[in-house]
């Protein structure tokens, strides 16, 4: 058994100063382990574990941790002297904001920020001040940001949300104190793949935009059904709302424009974070010219407010122009290199799931995947809450930490892969996770598939 007795007296020390020890409380968890130090697909902890991690920091480590290329240019940007100014503008993000708007061929312009709740947060403004509008349409079981307006039905329990309804909305149900009843009224919550209930509250509402995660990668990986994102679409254009697309996870992971051009669905405007900048602090906005100008509108009264001391920041901008650099040479041979170790992964666990007993489902889109107790590839939140195993779920997350691969220990929590892992690595992962799940099949080697 590990044991992690330095971990516990460094967040015996934390707790003296910061509530509850942790500076973002959704990584309390257990077991409470205090990592000191990543590189490339592992991790270490304060007590000397290591692990292959599958976590990579809720999915930004695209490159892995400590990206030999990335650490680079950080450490360029600050040996030639370059600091936060805090006046005009710089030569990096102008040439970040020119890599985005060449990866990704419906963006016309860039905003740079810090976090992917500002650029929810300003998009949903946008869409706002774009229509005249108040209400918003949200996932339920989508995440979009720490805010009011997205701040509710992350994982809320059946007992809480009630029934499936279709069409229909679901009532705000809050993840945070401190939200204005009266804002809850502009909020109105939809089951993911049901475009019969987005139409449902567009006629009942003069609704200013849509958001949604184009996968539900928030719990684990929800893939839209047939046809579901150019609905959204159409549905966009019919009733006049802004179509906001939440690719702080997709974007960038799945492909050079995001998970919108794989789909071939267009939204008006895109948010990014997460592995733009390999880990470090960097999210962005972009979108259609006509919506964009909204930041810089000639009629002050209609104009978005776009501030922010650190925006653009000369370190994680020079770590996402980096980034987006290796992500985007050589014709898209990461991805292809992504693609072949998830290949692998799902090839391996497929066959061993043959020897699992009760219902089981990998889903995978690229480098992030998930493994789900149930018998069906989930649809929605509503079809998780109902029909996966939380419960053997989560058993399997602590047995796998055990075991040195780490995955988030909450369920359904995606899985993510680098291209700092290896073929070793996932044969690896493998082994371990046919010790746990099929400890009489154990022998299974990925490398036999």
């Amino acid at each position: 058994m590990r044991s992690y007795p330095r971990s516990a007296q460094i967040l015996t020390h934390n707790k003296r100063y910061i509530p509850g020890g942790i500076a973002s409380v959704n990584r309390a968890v257990e077991p409470e382990i205090v990592f000191t130090n990543g590189r490339g697909a592992y991790i270490e902890d304060a007590d000397g574990n290591s692990y292959i991690d599958y976590h990579a920091a809720f999915a930004p480590h695209l490159l892995g941790h400590n990206d030999p290329r990335v650490n680079e240019a950080v450490t360029r940007v600050l040996k030639d002297g370059a600091s936060l100014y805090g006046s005009g503008t710089t030569e990096l993000e102008g040439r970040l904001a020119e890599l985005m708007c060449a990866a990704v061929p419906f963006i016309e312009g860039v905003q740079l920020l810090n976090t992917g709740s500002e650029a929810t947060y300003q998009a949903i403004r946008v869409a706002r001040a774009a229509t005249g509008r108040d209400h918003i349409i949200v996932m339920q079981g989508g995440y979009n940001g720490w805010h009011n307006d997205v701040a509710c039905n992350l994982m809320t329990p059946l007992e809480t949300l009630g029934p499936r309804v279709s069409p229909g909305e679901y009532p705000y149900v809050p993840i945070s104190a401190g939200i204005p009843e009266a804002h809850k009224q502009l909020v109105h919550a939809v089951n993911f793949n049901d475009p019969d209930s987005v139409e449902y509250v567009c006629r009942k509402y003069p609704v200013a935009g849509l958001i949604a995660e184009p996968i539900l990668q928030n719990i684990g990986i929800v893939h839209p059904s047939p046809g579901y994102l150019q609905k959204l679409r159409d549905l966009s254009r019919e009733y006049g709302f802004v179509l906001i697309f939440d690719e702080v996870k997709t974007g960038f992971r799945h492909a050079p424009g995001g998970y919108s051009t794989l789909a071939g669905v267009t939204p008006d405007l895109a948010v990014y974070g997460k592995a733009l900048a390999n880990g470090y602090p960097m999210a962005a906005i972009g979108g259609s010219a006509e919506l964009m100008r909204y930041f810089v509108h000639p009629d002050a009264s209609r104009r978005v407010l776009l501030a922010g001391t650190y925006n653009a920041h000369p370190v994680p901008t020079a770590a996402a122009i980096a980034t987006l650099e290796r992500l985007l040479e050589n014709d898209g041979e990461a991805y292809r290199r992504l693609e072949t170790l998830g290949s692998r992964l799902e090839a391996g666990l497929r066959k061993m799931l043959e020897n699992v007993p009760g219902s089981t489902t990998f889903v995978r889109q690229g480098s992030a995947f998930c493994l789900y107790f149930m018998d069906h590839a989930p649809v929605d939140w509503h079809d998780i809450a109902a029909n996966h195993d939380f419960a053997r779920d989560a058993a399997m997350r602590r047995e796998l930490i055990e075991a040195g691969v780490y995955f988030f220990p909450l369920a359904v929590k995606q899985g993510s892969i680098s291209l700092a892992h290896t073929e070793a690595d996932i044969d690896h992962t493998l082994e371990m996770w046919g010790r746990v799940l099929a400890p009489e099949a154990a022998q299974v080697q990925a490398r036999s598939y």
